[in-house]
């Protein structure tokens, strides 16, 4: 029995690559509660350990609380889709252009579902809802090697816990990871600019919707 479950939680945690959306990451597979994965924010035990040790993750909680603060972090899903609306590629765009801003840093994306349907389908719809922004982000600018890992939670992570079909529980959530190489790739004052630099909201375009979906005003018209 024993043998079996080191086994399945092997399994759980085993990360896969992502080439066929178009870059290079880690998808992992979030367990349910009491598991050895974590909630997500940094992956895994090992992890958050090591950015502990090194002081990185109160200033990456920072940075994170800053990019959710400045813009917004979660986009929401039809029912059984994957397909960003309008509104979600406007949201999508701003966080692009957030992440834009700070190339030293590497971000995740969390796919979530309500708790209609089977878990294994929904961990599978979370996926493709996490692919679907990521996709985005790549197609607005954001270099895809900074994607650290896609996270499907699937149903495990309700914000409203019903059985029926909940808007606000279809969702995926975008946020800053780390930095890229490491912080040790950064010299103290490079770092503390990075830490500290302000956030350019007039960088970003105003977004207008029209019968071909989402434009940006400056590109209206044009």
């Amino acid at each position: 029995m024993t043998r079996t479950i080191l086994l399945a939680s092997a399994a759980a945690l085993t990360l896969t690559a992502c080439g066929e959306v178009g870059y290079k990451a880690r998808t992992l597979w979030a367990t349910p509660a009491g598991a050895d994965l974590d909630e997500g924010r940094f992956g895994n035990a090992v992890v958050n350990n090591m950015a502990v040790q090194s002081g990185d993750i109160s200033q990456i909680e920072g940075l994170n609380n800053r990019f959710s603060n400045e813009v917004a972090s979660v986009v929401n899903f039809g029912f059984d889709s994957a397909t960003l609306s309008p509104q979600a590629q406007a949201t999508v765009a701003r966080q692009a252009v957030w992440i834009r801003q700070f190339p030293e840093v590497t971000f995740r994306v969390y796919g979530h579902t309500d708790l209609v349907g089977s878990d294994a389908y929904n961990k599978a719809l979370g996926l493709r809802r996490a692919q679907a922004v990521v996709r985005e982000l790549v197609r607005n600018g954001v270099n895809g090697d900074r994607l650290a890992a896609l996270v499907s939670f699937g149903e495990t992570q309700p914000l409203i816990v019903t059985q029926g079909r909940e808007r606000a529980n279809r969702r995926t959530v975008t946020e800053v990871s780390g930095f890229a190489g490491g912080r040790s790739t950064l010299m103290n004052g490079k770092y503390a600019e990075v830490i500290f630099r302000e956030y350019v909201e007039s960088a970003e375009p105003d977004f207008a919707y029209n019968d071909s979906g989402l434009e940006s005003i400056e590109g209206a018209g044009q």
